[in-house]
């Protein structure tokens, strides 16, 4: 299917992404040992997501749960177009910048493009903000007692 190859195209020219063959069949893409996603022939497309963020994309209808684990964050989407491959590559990216966050060297500039470019509700963008890298709140002025 030549949507399938255009998705794995895309995906594998992010940074950090590194291509497997998937257990079940099919391609598992992976930032450093996490999982972002697999997609399976004849279309299918699964994604982990936290929770809250599974549970969001359920809610406005942009994923369905998993076939084999619906009670997880699993999603399950099915590329059959155009459309459903553009939204497919939505789908990946927004599993992708939890952990491309992590490494940014500005995280929270980075999370910023990342919302305009994918045009996340401001929903998304707030379920996605508890992965932004702590700062340092508080600088050390004296010792610390031996």
């Amino acid at each position: 299917m030549k949507h399938l190859k255009r998705l794995e195209e895309e995906v594998s020219a992010w940074p950090h992404i590194s291509v497997y063959t998937h257990r079940f069949g099919g391609r598992e893409f992976r930032f450093g040992s996490a999982e972002v996603g697999h997609v399976h022939e004849g279309g299918i497309v699964d994604i982990p997501f936290p929770r809250p963020v599974r549970d969001a994309l359920l809610a406005e209808g942009l994923a369905e749960e998993h076939h084999w684990v619906p009670n997880s964050g699993w999603t399950t989407f099915h590329v059959r177009n155009e459309d459903d491959l553009k939204h497919a590559i939505w789908l990946m990216r927004l599993s992708y910048l939890r952990y491309a966050m992590k490494t940014a060297a500005d995280a929270q500039g980075f999370l910023d493009r990342q919302s305009q470019e994918l045009h996340l509700k401001p929903q998304f963008r707030s379920l996605l903000e508890p992965f932004l890298p702590m700062k340092a709140t508080h600088i050390l002025t004296e010792p610390l007692a031996m």
